[in-house]
């Protein structure tokens, strides 16, 4: 091994050991929480210092604070929990404390500190807020609404109150708890009126982690998050989340007899189930117009932060022979909703639409690409030029429009094989090679003529052969007159097109289905039911929900059975999102009542339209 050698092995054995030291000095935290930070004058409250980390064997000195303006009730009770996921191991050893104000007002609690394995930790600060009187806490063991729902709650935030037409705007659902509960259901979903809509890709299961509101600790679990795109200015609103959550309390004791409250106690079951509706509160988010300033000529609603970028895949070639130009757009935005400007093609070069491939990452904030492939084909030999292709969008951030451009691509064309090379009158010998066999010579020796009989009787195959050219030109015309009325009628046409879209979707969720992919066919039938209704009823996709959806079908006069299909389908699909269940026959049945129900809505729809 030569010098060089050993000293990148020499390198890479340090740097992969400062690496793992680095993530194992990492790995080590210690932090306090108290489960409420605002408490009355009487009342006791809870307060933990807690040492997390891969490993916690090498922990000694632990040191409380003083506690000054507290008197401390209990502590430290110490507790230790381990956890295996995946090949890795964590640990963690919390110290508790209970406490009781001396006094009001507002007090800090002082770090506490640990040593591991030589070193030495602190907590953060506490801020605890004490006031006269008491917080009313409410009772986990009542069953009033009024109670349950100072424990059990929704509440819908926005990263954003005031944003730009087209900008992104995140909403997050969370649900904070205090007591036990089991699977919500859907009561009703939220509406986005004037926005379009990304649902936020989310795990499969609901998780909690302790989290603080308004004070007090919760558990807390994120339920759904959506990123909006305002399609409109103004104020607007996002319409509450509701769900119906099953909440598990104790029963009421009957009497004050001591051995009631005894056997009244969670162990012996003495508890009941409480369905809870919980609603969230509305957003509320301002939209500002876009500049009317230095606009430019190429942008047509693009909002975020994109790039371009375009390129060809060859540069010499025939006439007839087809070339590809690609053009990609990446960045953070509303995707769904972009379009490039039109190419512009000198004469000569004759293109067909785009063939367009979408790449959406559906994370907190909308990123991805969207990729353009024209087909161009050369009809005229020469040197052609394609201009450069501008796209223009306006950065929120920034505050400005930007304006992208990709390079001009020249393309040298020269004649096919078989075409003329030129246009001078005259003939090759190649032209005139087979004349002898071509042409015959005028025949002038004798030769005698006949008289060929009269026909007397039409044969049926002349008929046919006047009757079907006829045939076939008036169903070309009707063919063409229908193409032109549907063309020009777009409703017509997403009305046409409405069930082949729905078969597709349905589909790709068979194959989901197949699969066990069940969060892809969730996603499918969800898109298959809304993508149905949006051409089948003429509604826009910004502007689509299922209460607009429903009420259309009812304005229509269609069956309130299929009505009331639709929009358990519908729930069952949202729900599937963040309470999966793991349920064959469960998603069997539902592609099954999917299929059933776009065939009946596509009967009733259809002999709705004949009636009028």
């Amino acid at each position: 091994m030569n010098r060089k050698n050993k000293i990148q092995l020499f390198l890479i054995l340090f740097l992969s050991l400062l690496a793992l030291l680095t993530t194992r000095l990492k790995a080590q935290q210690f932090s306090a929480s108290a489960d409420r930070t605002t408490v009355g004058e009487n009342e006791t409250f809870q307060v933990d210092f807690t040492f997390s980390g891969s490993d916690v064997n090498g922990i000694s000195n632990f040191r409380p604070p003083n506690f000054t303006n507290f008197r401390v009730l209990s502590g430290p009770n110490q507790s230790t929990s381990m956890q295996f996921i995946n090949g890795s191991s964590s640990a963690s050893v919390t110290y508790t404390y209970i406490l009781q104000p001396a006094s009001t007002g507002e007090f800090s609690i002082a770090p506490a500190s640990i040593t591991y394995k030589g070193k030495s930790y602190t907590t953060n600060d506490l801020k605890i807020k004490v006031i006269k009187g008491s917080i009313k806490s409410s009772a986990v063991n009542a069953a009033s609404s009024d109670d349950i729902g100072k424990n059990v709650f929704i509440v819908a935030e926005a990263d954003k109150k005031r944003v730009y037409l087209g900008e992104q705007v995140t909403v997050i659902y969370k649900l904070y708890t205090r007591l036990n509960i089991s699977s919500p259901q859907i009561t009703k979903l939220p509406s986005y009126q004037g926005f379009w809509a990304e649902e936020i890709d989310m795990p499969n299961t609901i998780s909690f982690e302790l989290g603080m509101y308004k004070g007090e600790r919760y558990r807390v679990a994120k339920l759904k998050e959506v990123a909006l795109f305002p399609s409109k200015t103004g104020k607007l609103s996002v319409t509450p989340f509701e769900l119906t959550i099953p909440v598990i309390v104790r029963k009421k004791s009957r009497s004050n007899n001591i051995f009631d409250d005894f056997f009244n106690d969670s162990f012996f079951g003495a508890s009941q189930t409480v369905n809870y509706n919980a609603k969230s509160n509305t957003v509320v988010i301002y939209v500002d117009p876009l500049p009317s300033e230095n606009v430019p000529p190429s942008f047509n609603g693009a909002v975020g932060n994109f790039s371009i970028k375009a390129s060809l895949d060859k540069n010499n070639v025939q006439t007839n022979e087809s070339v590809t130009l690609r053009v990609i757009l990446s960045g953070t935005g509303n995707f769904k909703l972009l379009d490039l400007p039109s190419l512009k093609l000198p004469a000569g070069l004759e293109k067909y639409d785009p063939k367009v491939i979408e790449n959406i990452n559906r994370k907190s904030v909308i990123s991805g690409q969207k990729i353009y492939d024209y087909l161009i084909i050369p009809r005229a030999a020469g040197n052609k030029e394609i201009p450069p292709i501008e796209f223009s969008y306006f950065n929120a951030a920034a505050r400005k429009y930007v304006t992208l451009s990709t390079p001009a691509f020249k393309i040298n064309v020269e004649k096919g094989v078989g075409e003329y090379a030129s246009s001078s009158p005259g003939f090759s010998k190649e032209d005139v090679k087979f004349l002898n066999e071509d042409i015959r010579y005028i025949k002038t020796s004798e030769f005698s003529l006949k008289r060929k009989e009269e026909i007397s009787v039409v044969k049926d195959w002349f008929w046919a052969g006047i009757a079907i050219p006829l045939f076939v030109f008036f169903g070309v015309v009707w063919y063409v007159k229908r193409k032109e009325k549907i063309s020009s009628n777009l409703e017509l046409l997403r009305f046409q097109k409405a069930e082949k879209a729905a078969k597709q979707r349905l589909r790709l969720a068979k194959q989901a289905l197949d699969n066990n992919d069940s969060k892809s066919f969730y996603n499918e039938i969800s898109l298959a039911l809304s993508g149905y209704m949006e051409d089948k009823l003429n509604i826009q996709k910004s502007d689509f929900t299922l209460e607009l959806a429903l009420s259309k079908l009812r304005m229509m006069n269609v069956d309130e059975v299929y009505i009331e299909k639709t929009k358990t389908i519908a729930e069952k699909c949202e729900f599937a999102r963040f309470a999966p269940v793991n349920d064959s026959n469960n998603t069997i049945d539902i592609y099954n009542e999917a299929v059933k129900l776009i065939v009946d809505l596509d009967g009733s729809i259809a002999q709705r339209k004949r009636k009028k």
